[in-house]
């Protein structure tokens, strides 16, 4: 496949080209930035150095479109929807990786006070959940809060087993992007952590359009995202109320069910942990019930970069062209 990158200077472009580096079915062809038009790719992502000697352009859609097979866009939300369209007509497929299509374009003109362009359905790219992502053509890569707290409460929701789910998300440093702000700079984070948008997060609405179209039922579904001193990963927890008493075993039964064959998710014993999925594609989910109660603790931990953008991004790619879903991404996480 040939492949084309649009806004590859940012965390999730420099991830995208990582792992692309060392896909066996992957050639990149384009990788553009406007504000790094003629540098080294290299140069701006320095751990490629070696490994992608190509320099960034300033290219149309049209001349991106024209080298690749599919083209991912790493822009700002709002840019996407601009360019899309013309991709698309080229006969490229594409994966955005901003919030322009994640969401009825309503919702998304509420949200994020932009008007949108291109309104049409998408399929929403957590391929757990939506496998017809095989079948399509433009698919809109999840935010990262929403990956790790839809796969922590999915397969509840789906059992129709929720009363109300409350997320408390906790996020390594480098979900705020690589420009700095109030909330990355280092004396601001170290040795601290940061809560903010409380009940008004954007991410949120994610959450609840997938929870809600597995259970229709669900109305009560509430989030909170943090930021910790940490570069990586996203640490969920998900206090879960159902409806009726239920066994570990039949909440054993139910994830394990609903997740039988997904390569990347990891049921564990225990409590998952940053330290166990860093690096990696992997979303790991353990739980406990809370005795006399009605709450289940769920936990998932996922890379933020990985599964929780350009890893999946690719995970989708391969799915849309019919390759084993795990190509170039069947690696371990860092550790320690």
């Amino acid at each position: 496949m040939d492949i084309g990158i649009i806004g590859g200077s940012g965390y999730t472009g420099g991830e995208l080209l990582r792992l692309l580096s060392q896909h066996p079915e992957a050639k990149l062809r384009a990788v553009t930035s406007r504000s790094k038009k003629g540098q080294k790719v290299s140069d701006t992502h320095t751990h490629l150095k070696k490994i992608c000697d190509m320099e960034f352009e300033d290219l149309s859609a049209k001349e991106v479109a024209s080298r690749s097979d599919i083209v991912f866009t790493a822009v700002p939300h709002g840019t996407a929807m601009a360019v899309v369209p013309e991709l698309l007509d080229a006969g490229v497929k594409v994966i955005d990786l901003s919030a322009d299509y994640r969401l009825k374009s309503e919702v998304f003109e509420k949200i994020y006070k932009i008007k949108h362009t291109d309104p049409r359905k998408v399929v929403y790219g957590i391929p757990e959940l939506h496998p017809e992502v095989a079948e399509e053509k433009l698919v809109a890569n999840p935010g990262c809060y929403p990956t790790g707290a839809t796969l922590a409460a999915a397969p509840l929701a789906d059992a129709g087993v929720i009363e109300r789910v409350v997320f408390d998300s906790k996020s390594g440093i480098s979900g705020a992007g690589a420009e700095p702000t109030a909330t990355s700079h280092y004396p601001n984070m170290a040795e601290n952590i940061q809560a903010y948008k409380l009940t008004s997060h954007r991410h949120g609405a994610e959450i609840v359009q997938e929870l809600s179209s597995l259970d229709g039922g669900l109305k009560s579904i509430s989030f909170t995202p943090h930021v910790i001193p940490s570069v990586r990963g996203i640490l969920t927890t998900a206090h879960i109320f159902v409806k009726e008493e239920l066994s570990e075993e039949e909440v054993s039964d139910i994830y394990r069910n609903f997740y039988q064959d997904k390569p990347f998710i990891r049921l564990i014993k225990g409590i998952p942990m940053l330290t166990g999925v860093r690096g990696s594609n992997f979303c790991d989910i353990g739980f406990e019930i809370e005795k006399g109660s009605d709450r289940i603790v769920v936990i998932s931990a996922i890379d933020n970069l990985v599964k929780g953008a350009s890893g999946q991004a690719i995970q989708n790619m391969n799915l849309m062209f019919g390759l084993p879903e795990a190509s170039g991404l069947w690696t371990p996480a860092i550790a320690p």
